[in-house]
């Protein structure tokens, strides 16, 4: 079975759904069952921390390096300097994350706006 052997308007959502779940929340389970017997300090753990993080890390700098869509015509600079000054707000105004996030929305539409 794949993805065009069903011709119904449904069968795109359910395929979708069905492939969403399979690969994240059996994982996440997992991780429940095996997680809840290790300590916040394992070397495990600081591991799995150490790999989100790039993980993140990664994606972040492909949307900043290597945009697709809309946010491919805006200039680099500008995308570089609103991810700085969400970081800085971040740091600077209590660590929350909504704060940095947005700082960095907020400086860039500025100068996206400032420049376009």
């Amino acid at each position: 079975m794949n993805f065009s052997s069903i011709d119904a308007w449904w069968w795109p959502f359910l395929f979708i759904l069905i492939a969403g779940w399979a690969v994240t929340d059996c994982w996440r389970y997992l991780g429940v069952v095996f997680g809840g017997r290790l300590g916040e300090d394992s070397e495990v753990l600081v591991v799995v921390r150490a790999v989100a993080t790039a993980l993140v890390a990664g994606v972040v700098g492909n949307l900043i390096f290597f945009p697709t869509g809309a946010l491919a015509t805006t200039p680099v600079a500008i995308r570089v300097v609103a991810v700085a000054a969400g970081f800085a707000a971040y740091l600077a105004l209590g660590r929350k994350i909504i704060i940095g996030i947005v700082a960095a929305e907020a400086v860039f539409a500025i100068l996206l706006l400032a420049t376009g």
